[in-house]
């Protein structure tokens, strides 16, 4: 049996966690930061988790995990 590759746009923004968890950052953290809110700023360095729902395809799309 050949070897699954990875995706690698999905390998760029998840990783998964040692307990199988997928984690992923927010979106729209880079565009225009100057006029939010240091609030809004501090939260988007935060690493949230994916859907469960998200998890089976997250899966099949990384079927080793990400580094």
């Amino acid at each position: 049996m050949p070897k699954l590759k990875t995706h690698k746009g999905a390998a760029a923004r998840f990783r998964q966690t040692g307990t199988g968890k997928f984690v992923r950052m927010k979106g729209h953290r880079s565009h225009i930061r100057r006029t939010k809110h240091a609030k809004v700023r501090r939260l988007f360095s935060r690493k949230i988790a994916s859907a469960p729902v998200d998890r089976k395809k997250l899966k099949s799309v990384m079927p080793y995990g990400a580094a």
